[in-house]
């Protein structure tokens, strides 16, 4: 599945320290994206994301549930709207909390509505 990204593009560095580095997008349902670049000693893309504070769930049988992004929260239950991860525009096959980094690689979490 492609995905286009639309809205204004900032770029942000949260961190600095660390030896791995990758991008990390937000796009909300208005569209908006926000680029980050992470560097980070994690070794997942969820690890990394929870230590820049930039995603927040819960922890249930299934992994890491991510609920807000980037300080922006949304309940699939109340407002049908979830985040949806994605590696390199497509829809991951695993969990932001499973997902090793890879540097080539564009992740991000895109607001979707049902």
């Amino acid at each position: 599945m492609a995905l286009g990204f639309a809205g204004c593009s900032n770029k942000e560095t949260p961190s600095v320290d660390g030896e791995k580095t990758f991008v990390f997008k937000v796009v909300d349902l208005d569209g908006t994206e926000k680029s980050f670049d992470i560097t980070t000693d994690a070794k997942t893309v969820g690890e990394a994301l929870l230590n820049e504070k930039l995603i927040s769930g819960e922890n249930g049988d299934y992994g890491l549930m991510v609920d807000t992004v980037n300080g922006i929260k949304y309940d699939y239950n109340e407002d049908g709207a979830y985040w949806a991860f994605y590696v390199n525009g497509e829809y991951a096959m695993s969990g932001v909390d499973t997902t090793e980094i890879d540097e080539t690689a564009v992740y991000s979490f895109v607001a979707t509505k049902a």
